[in-house]
């Protein structure tokens, strides 16, 4: 098993890389990206009872929005161009990623199943849109949006294998995921602290021509950094525990096996979904 996870993430990290360190426009790793969500939403048509049909009508609906969006050129806008669009897409996230969680696997069955399908379609429509229009401000922008995500993930992971339940007495979501502790949680959010200051330093001291996510927020002043990062956190969690509910709520491991070793898109990505349309509306914030 280890063996296979490697090798997809070798495979994956080299049609990533190219993608996006091309120099000549951000279209290869466009494509790529639609390439991504759109088996995204082919695994959410199967999470939603659809057979294989159904589930590439999916797909074919989630690439057709992408599509449209690059055609009518609002991938080229300004990054405050959107602040409304991405300030619904954040609020829904908070708002519905609570609401799913304190209503737990047992509530999922009951939202509608029209409301289900459109709003996965939409969350990943809406997170290709965040994701392409981050690298068309600048590598260093995007790259430090998605290594947040990763930060907190690997420090969470370490944090809670060394102090799980060593100063809580419940785990975090024990009936969506039991392997999450409270302790994790906080390993990951000092992790994410830790990387947005060296980073704003790094930014600074090498004059970084593009800056990053966090001396965007900088520029605000550092509390609205540190503030910002830790509510980052925090969503990249939840949107791994609202994946892992709607799995437990169905009933299967992974959301397919297209990636051997890592399970499906949805489960590499399910941390991005919240995080990339939320560091967008933060940015905007900034840069109305």
């Amino acid at each position: 098993m280890l063996k296979q996870r490697v090798i997809t993430a070798l495979i994956l990290l080299a049609i990533l890389l190219p993608a996006l360190f091309y120099t000549g426009s951000s279209t290869p790793f466009a494509v790529l990206m639609l390439i991504f969500m759109a088996a995204g939403a082919w695994e959410w048509g199967r999470l939603n009872g659809f057979g294989q049909m159904g589930s590439l009508v999916v797909g074919g609906v989630c690439t057709v929005l992408c599509a449209a969006s690059w055609w009518a050129g609002w991938l080229q806008q300004p990054l405050g161009a959107f602040g409304m669009l991405w300030v619904i897409a954040g609020g829904m996230w908070v708002l519905g990623g609570g609401l799913l969680l304190r209503a737990g696997v047992a509530g999922w069955p009951h939202i509608p199943a029209a409301v289900r399908l459109v709003g996965g379609v939409l969350a990943l429509w809406v997170a290709w849109m965040a994701v392409v229009q981050a690298r068309n401000v600048g590598i260093n922008f995007l790259l430090s949006m998605l290594v947040l995500v990763w930060v907190a993930d690997v420090f969470a992971y370490f944090a809670g294998r060394t102090f799980g339940l060593k100063f809580t007495k419940n785990k975090l979501a024990p009936t969506v995921s039991p392997g999450k502790s409270w302790e994790g949680v906080w390993g990951g959010m000092l992790g994410v602290i830790a990387l947005a200051l060296l980073w704003v330093w790094a930014d600074r001291h090498y004059g970084a021509g593009v800056p990053s996510f966090y001396s965007v927020l900088q520029s605000r002043g550092t509390w609205f950094l540190l503030l910002a990062v830790v509510f980052m956190a925090a969503m990249s969690v939840v949107g791994d525990l609202v994946e892992s509910l709607i799995k437990r709520s169905v009933g299967v491991k992974d959301s397919s096996g297209l990636l051997p070793g890592h399970g499906g898109v949805l489960d590499r990505i399910d941390a991005l979904l919240p995080t990339l349309p939320l560091a967008m509306m933060l940015s905007s914030f900034v840069h109305p």
